[in-house]
């Protein structure tokens, strides 16, 4: 198993609008892709120098196979929406983690 986490800091001025664009539209569109098993949203509570609200999604897939073909099939228009939409008022990053156990 593999989680795809995209860790993002959105702009106080923008937040409440894309925290409810996040649960009620995008996460549902990438879980939409049939290529993740479930999806976690976290708050990360750290204070950020240059200020906003951060959070992590982890998306849950089987394997890497299957995470490379959302990459080659689906991340770029998500992505792209996201960028449509929230325009200069975001900075993210994802990671690939490797589930080695779970207890």
């Amino acid at each position: 198993m593999y989680i795809y986490n995209v860790t993002t800091n959105i702009e106080e001025s923008a937040h409440d609008e894309w925290l409810k664009w996040m649960r009620e539209e995008h996460i549902p569109e990438v879980l939409a892709t049939g290529k993740f098993l479930n999806a976690k949203l976290s708050q990360v509570m750290v204070e950020e120098e240059m200020g906003g609200v951060t959070y992590s999604v982890q998306y849950t897939t089987i394997d890497r196979k299957t995470l490379e073909r959302y990459y080659n099939e689906d991340a770029q228009r998500l992505q792209d929406d996201a960028q449509k939409r929230f325009p200069n008022k975001f900075v993210s990053f994802s990671t690939e983690l490797k589930i080695v156990s779970e207890h």
